[in-house]
C-alpha cells in the first residue's frame, strides 16, 4: 500500500461515520445537558454580536473574534461543499446539514465557554486560550497535556493544509478560470497581503476580518437573494422534494434532483459530513479566537461565537443550497465527461440562471473572499497551537513568515498527499476535543446556568 492510499484510508476513517456519529452526539449530548438554553437564547446571543460592553481582559472586541472565527469557517466549504453534498447525498442533504448545525450551537457554545474559562496571558501580555488549554488546566494531569499536546500538533499540521494551502489554490484556480490571471501572480499578491496583514498578530487579523467578512457575507447573501427570487416559482416544490428526500427510508429519485438518487441515510450521510466541516462545531478551532475576545464572562462570549455556526450553516450554507434547488442545475451532467456536474461548477451553474454570463464572475470573487479569509483566521488558529508546544517568540514570528509564505506554494501547486493528510489532521482534532467537552461538560453547564440566573434573566 502506497503513502496516498494509506493516507486516504485514514482520511476515510477520520470522515467516516463513526466520527461524524460523535460529533453530533457530542452535541446532542451537550443540547440536553444544557436544557437547550443554546437554542431558546439564540436571538439574544445575535443581540450580543453589537453590543459594546467589550471593556475586559482580552485583545480584540467581542464582534471581532466572531468575525475571526467566522473568517476561517466561512470558506469554500459553503459553495463548493454544499454543491457536492446534495449531488452525493441528493437534495436531502440540506435538511441534515441543517440539522448538525442545529446541534453544533450547543458544541460551538461549550468549546467556546471552556477557551475563555481556562486561558492564560502569554510573554506579551495577549490571551491564550483554546481546546488545549481546557485540557491542560480543566482536565489536568498527564492525560489532559497528552491530549493537549495531540490537538496542538493536529492543529498546527492543519493550518498549513486546509487553512492554507488547499484556500490559496481555490483562489488561485477561480481567478485563473475568470480573468485569465497566471496562478504565480495571483499568489504573490495573496503572499504579499498575507504578510502585511499576519505578521502584526490578532489585532491586525481582527481589524481586516472585522470589515471582509460582514463585506463578504453580504454581498454573497445578496446575490443568492436576487438568484433565489429569480426562481421563486420554483421554491415550493423545491423545498418540499428537499424534505421528501431527506426523510425517505428508500432510495428515491426527484424532480429538484434529476437524476439523482440517494436514501435518508445517504443525505443524512453527507449532510453532516458536509455541515460539520463547513461549520466546524466540535473540531476545536473555532475557541481558540475565542479566548482572544475581552468579555466579562465566559457564557457571553460562547454565546457570541454560538452564532458562528448559525451564520455559516444555517445561513450562508442553505442560501446555496436554495439556489441549486431552484435553478434546475442540481442532477446536470457535463457532456465533456458525461459525469453530474457538482462542486463549484454546479454552483456556478445555478447562478447562472439568474446572472447569466456573470455568474462565473459571482461565485469566483466570492471564492476568493472566502478562502483569503480562511487563510487569515486559521494563521491565528496555528499560531496559537504552536505557541502551546513552543513558547519561544521568535519560532511564532517565524511561523508568521513561513506561512505567509507558503501561500505561493499552495497557489501554484496540487499536493495531493499534503492535502489529505492535512485533511486527515483536521479531522484527529475533533477526538481530543470531543473528550474534552464531555469530561468537563459539569463546567459548561455551570457556566451556563450561572450565567442565565445572574445576567439573562435580569435583563429579560
Amino acid at each position: 500500500m502506497n503513502l496516498e492510499q494509506l493516507l486516504n484510508d485514514v482520511n476515510n476513517f477520520v470522515w467516516g461515520p463513526i466520527m461524524l456519529a460523535l460529533l453530533v452526539g457530542t452535541g446532542v449530548f451537550l443540547t440536553v445537558r444544557l436544557k437547550f438554553l443554546p437554542w431558546r437564547n439564540l436571538m439574544y446571543a445575535i443581540r450580543m454580536i453589537f453590543e459594546k460592553k467589550d471593556q475586559h481582559e482580552g485583545d480584540i472586541s467581542p464582534f471581532q473574534s466572531l468575525m475571526t472565527a467566522l473568517s476561517a469557517t466561512v470558506g469554500t466549504g459553503n459553495i463548493v461543499g454544499v454543491a457536492t453534498a446534495m449531488v452525493l447525498g441528493g437534495p436531502g442533504a440540506l435538511v441534515w446539514m441543517w440539522v448538525s448545525a442545529l446541534f453544533g450551537l450547543s458544541t460551538k457554545y461549550g468549546e467556546s465557554v471552556l477557551a475563555v474559562k481556562y486561558r492564560e496571558t502569554n510573554s506579551v501580555g495577549e490571551m491564550s486560550g483554546g481546546p488545549m488549554y481546557a485540557m491542560k488546566n480543566g482536565i489536568g494531569g498527564a492525560f489532559g497535556s497528552v491530549m493537549a499536546t495531540l490537538f496542538a500538533l493536529f492543529a498546527v499540521f492543519s493550518s498549513f493544509g486546509i487553512g492554507n494551502m488547499t484556500q490559496a489554490n481555490s483562489i488561485a484556480s477561480a481567478i485563473h478560470a475568470s480573468f485569465g490571471v497566471s496562478t504565480a501572480t495571483t499568489g504573490a499578491v495573496i503572499t504579499v497581503l498575507s504578510l502585511l496583514i499576519l505578521v502584526r498578530g490578532i489585532r491586525s487579523i481582527g481589524a481586516v476580518s472585522s470589515v471582509i467578512v460582514p463585506l463578504m457575507a453580504a454581498l454573497y447573501f445578496i446575490a443568492a437573494i436576487v438568484a433565489i427570487l429569480t426562481n421563486i416559482s420554483a421554491i415550493p416544490a423545491g423545498v418540499a422534494e428537499i424534505f421528501r428526500m431527506a426523510f425517505s427510508m428508500d432510495a428515491v429519485t426527484g424532480g429538484v434532483g434529476g437524476s439523482i438518487v440517494a436514501s435518508m441515510l445517504t443525505a443524512m450521510r453527507w449532510g453532516v459530513a458536509r455541515g460539520v466541516f463547513s461549520n466546524e462545531a466540535g473540531m476545536g478551532s473555532a475557541p481558540i479566537a475565542a479566548a482572544a475576545a475581552r468579555t466579562d464572562h465566559p457564557s457571553r462570549q460562547g454565546y457570541v461565537n454560538m452564532t458562528g455556526t448559525f451564520f455559516d450553516t444555517m445561513i450562508i450554507c442553505m442560501l446555496t443550497g436554495l439556489v441549486i434547488a431552484s435553478s434546475g442545475a442540481l442532477g446536470m451532467t457535463d457532456p465533456a465527461t458525461g459525469k453530474l456536474v457538482s462542486g463549484a461548477n454546479l454552483t456556478i451553474l445555478a447562478f447562472k440562471s439568474a446572472f447569466g454570463e456573470s455568474a462565473p464572475l459571482i461565485v469566483s470573487v466570492s471564492l476568493a473572499l472566502f478562502a483569503f479569509s480562511t487563510i487569515l483566521g486559521w494563521e491565528y488558529y496555528g499560531e496559537k497551537s504552536l505557541e502551546y508546544l513552543v513558547s519561544a517568540r521568535p519560532a511564532i514570528m517565524a511561523y508568521r513568515v513561513i506561512f505567509s509564505l507558503i501561500t505561493f506554494v499552495g497557489a501554484t501547486t496540487t499536493l495531493e498527499i499534503v492535502w489529505n493528510f492535512s485533511d486527515t489532521m483536521n479531522g484527529l482534532m475533533s477526538i481530543p476535543n470531543l473528550i474534552c467537552l464531555i469530561w468537563l461538560s459539569k463546567d459548561i453547564a455551570q457556566e451556563c446556568f450561572e450565567y442565565e440566573k445572574d445576567v439573562i434573566e435580569k435583563e429579560k
